[in-house]
């Protein structure tokens, strides 16, 4: 535990106060590991440290045997009772537009469980996951079968491009690829699989807002179109302050929750699996996917005379 400190907070008078530990016995300790091991796990520079190439290696495992600590003193503790961390990896896109009903169930469901959310891109999600730095990961990928993982597919994840209602693409009939290469395309900042995808279709040019509020503040106020999940996108269009343009993504993503593979899943990791599946289906069966149903309300109020192109 005091190395797992010590390498997160890459100091070791900041890791005693932390642990409420005097910095002696912090150093004691790491040099007792060092001793057992044969091998030097920090560099000393000056008043800086760093990881050598075995504290690196050592890292992964001391996360993996502190969780099972944690997994077994729950299961010893209170056997009827889900406690313990969860460390989840997942991207702001995906917590701001699937995660909050399953957050708030999971809280009043099973208070004792803490979720921890590591947002990160999901090269660094599956490479922490195959280490077993994250117990679970949230992808939002085209392929759903990824090397030393396994993963549950939650939903096909419809994607689309909206616009302000006055923007020159929204009275268009019918938008291509060609439509789309002069205009600004708001996006999450890269790497994003769908903007990398929409990227190698179209070139064009991308403007990274960050957030997806950013990103729709953005279209709105007329900077460009924006390419988000539709899901993401329901509110604003019911608001009238964007449309959908018709256009079909000529690729898939898919919402997947991954582990490692061979990775014993807890009671725990268990339930919240369970949970992330019965609520994105929930979501799914009650929210509207047709361009129809998205637009054609908030649309006909501000330009009546294409009432007819979005029904099509």
């Amino acid at each position: 535990m005091t190395f797992q400190k010590v390498a997160n907070v890459m100091s070791f008078t900041r890791a005693a106060a932390e642990l409420n530990y005097a910095q002696s016995s912090v150093t004691s300790q790491i040099k007792a590991l060092e001793t057992s091991l044969q091998a030097q796990l920090f560099d000393r520079l000056g008043g800086r440290i760093r990881l050598t190439d075995a504290g690196e290696r050592l890292l992964p495992y001391a996360d993996r045997m502190l969780a099972l600590a944690d997994e077994a003193r729950a299961d010893v503790a209170a056997p009827h009772d889900p406690r313990g961390t969860l460390i989840v990896g997942t991207t702001r896109t995906i917590t701001s537009h699937r995660l909050p009903p399953l957050l708030e169930t999971f809280r009043h469901r099973y208070p004792r469980i803490h979720l921890s959310l590591r947002p990160s891109p999901y090269a660094d999600t599956r490479r922490a996951l195959r280490q077993d730095l994250f117990d679970l990961g949230f992808l939002m990928e085209e392929e759903t079968e990824h090397p030393g993982l396994e993963t549950l597919v939650l939903t096909p994840e419809r994607l689309v491009l909206a616009a302000a209602p006055t923007h020159p693409l929204a009275s268009s009939h019918r938008v291509t690829t060609a439509d789309l290469r002069p205009v600004p395309i708001l996006t999450t900042e890269a790497p994003c699989a769908a903007r990398d995808l929409l990227a190698t279709e179209v070139g064009g040019t991308f403007l990274d807002l960050g957030t997806t509020e950013a990103i729709k503040r953005g279209a709105t106020a007329g900077l460009g179109i924006c390419l988000l999940p539709a899901t993401a996108v329901t509110d604003a269009v019911h608001a009238g302050d964007l449309v959908l343009l018709p256009w079909e993504a000529p690729f898939t993503l898919h919402t997947q929750l991954a582990w490692r593979q061979g990775k014993r899943l807890s009671r725990e990791l268990r339930l919240f699996i369970e949970e992330a599946k019965r609520l994105i289906t929930k979501e799914e069966e009650e929210t509207p996917h047709t361009a129809s149903r998205y637009g054609t309300s908030a649309l006909a109020k501000r330009c009546p005379e294409t009432r007819t192109r979005v029904a099509q």
